[in-house]
This record gives structure tokens, C-alpha cells and sequence, in this order.
């Protein structure tokens, strides 16, 4: 590997320290553990530093990072002989005077759902729903047609509230149950910042 100028160096520093946490969150969603986010992350940034001066000027380096994190995601998991073994049961919330612990069941409980789904339906489903993007940009970053987004999109919802309903969880579309958001888990990168 060429050694990068001094303007390049910079750049990619800069873009390291602006996205990396969101890159992390994209892989924690994705692998459900926070060291192979982290292991996951650093090999799709080792990809994007390679290209870094082609990068900078002609391609969205936000969206090539992304899509770099996915595909490499889906090339380990189809390579290696390993699954994610979700829990049996979300641990007991304490009763019903527990509230302040409602948040942590329920992202428990989509962790838990998440790593059920195909590898593929997962990445679907958290760049469309967690980070954000729009049909076309999760297309672009999966390499597939906007309908394969919708379908993907459509069966994994369904197949999230299945494993959902067999939690014991308030049913957020139910108009007489109140629930807060369920903010994300967001790995900090050590000695970074969030």
C-alpha cells in the first residue's frame, strides 16, 4: 500500500474520528457482540484507508464505509462455521414495579430478535430502520434491487414481531400502553469518543 500525503493522512483521520461511532453502532446491530463490531469496523476501515485517495474526491466515503462493513459482515458469516446463539428467555424485569427497566428488556429483547434473522434480513433491517437510510441507499450498500430492500424489509419486521410476541413485552401499538423509545445500544470506542 502506497503511503498516503500528508492532505490524505488527515482526511481519512478526520473521517475516522467523525464516523467511526456510527460504523460501530452499524456492526454492533449487525454482529451483536461488541468485539466483533470492533474487529469488524477496523477491517472495513483498513478497506476504505486502501482506497482513501480514489475515495475522497469521487465516491461517498461515508457510503462505501458502510457498505464495506456489511459486506464484510456477510462474507465472515457465510465463511466461518460459527452462529449466534440468541438466549433462551429475556431475563426476568423484575415485576411489575420495574419500570425504569422496561428500556432495557425491550432492547434485550430486539437484540435478542435481531440475531435470529438471516444475516442478510438483519442488515436490511438495521440500515433501514436503525441507521436511517432509504431504500435506495440500503440497495446501493447491499448491492440489490429497491424491491429486494421492501421484501427483505417486510418479512423481517414480520418475523421480529413473532419472536417479539413470544416476549412478555407491552405491545407498543397498543393506543392504552404508554412506552418510552428504546434508545440503541451504542458502543463507545475505547479511548474515543461516542
Amino acid at each position: 500500500m502506497a503511503r498516503l500525503s500528508e492532505d490524505d493522512e488527515a482526511a481519512f483521520d478526520a473521517f475516522v474520528a467523525d464516523r467511526r461511532a456510527s460504523l460501530l453502532r452499524t456492526a454492533f446491530l449487525l454482529t451483536g457482540e461488541p468485539h466483533r463490531a470492533e474487529d469488524l469496523v477496523q477491517a472495513a476501515l483498513l478497506e476504505v484507508l486502501r482506497r482513501w485517495p480514489r475515495l475522497r474526491d469521487r465516491v461517498d466515503p461515508v457510503g462505501y464505509a458502510r457498505k464495506t462493513v456489511v459486506t464484510t459482515h456477510l462474507n465472515l458469516v457465510r465463511r466461518l462455521s460459527w452462529r449466534e446463539v440468541p438466549v433462551a428467555a429475556v431475563p426476568d424485569d423484575g415485576g411489575p414495579g420495574a419500570d425504569e427497566h422496561d428500556g432495557t428488556v425491550q432492547r434485550l429483547a430486539i437484540r435478542a430478535a435481531l440475531l435470529r434473522l438471516p444475516p442478510r434480513m438483519r442488515a436490511v433491517l438495521v440500515l433501514r430502520y436503525f441507521d436511517d437510510l432509504s431504500e435506495q441507499d440500503t440497495a446501493a450498500a447491499l448491492g440489490c434491487s429497491q424491491g429486494a430492500v421492501k421484501s427483505s424489509a417486510s418479512r423481517g419486521l414480520a418475523r421480529l414481531r413473532e419472536v417479539l410476541d413470544q416476549h412478555d413485552l407491552p405491545d407498543r401499538r397498543d393506543p392504552g400502553v404508554v412506552a418510552a423509545p428504546v434508545p440503541l445500544p451504542c458502543p463507545t470506542p475505547p479511548g474515543g469518543r461516542p
